[in-house]
């Protein structure tokens, strides 16, 4: 039962991203960019957890998202930090961090740090 309860806890947060998402009464911009893996960079694991909203190449899909790509790894990697613990009082966003380790949020840092920037 612990193991359900702790599966449930990450889990859902993230499956409320996605369904608000496909709930949301806006339409969904297009930017026709794909991401891009800078040579020797391979997409981080958890990308689809960001993507979903920020999109993979950081170009978001709504209006109201901010845009991550080109914004500075060390300024994402302290948004993600402080959205974790809560310094950022963003439920959605802490839950959808709360799984996520140190490693993993500089690799997605880096990632969409290294996005060409949106115009």
């Amino acid at each position: 039962m612990p193991l359900l309860r702790i599966f449930l806890i990450r889990a859902v947060p993230g499956l409320l991203v996605l369904l608000l998402g496909a709930c949301s009464e806006r339409a969904p911009r297009s930017s026709g960019r794909a991401a891009v893996a800078p040579t020797g960079m391979q997409p981080p694991a958890q990308l689809g957890l960001c993507a979903a909203c920020h999109g993979a190449s950081g170009h978001a899909r709504q209006a109201d998202i901010p845009d991550l790509a080109g914004q500075k790894a060390d300024y994402l990697f302290k948004a993600m930090r402080d959205y974790q613990s809560g310094a950022r009082n963003v439920p959605l966003m802490r839950g959808v961090l709360g799984s996520i380790d140190v490693r993993q949020m500089r690799a997605l840092a880096d990632w969409y740090a290294a996005q060409p920037a949106c115009a």
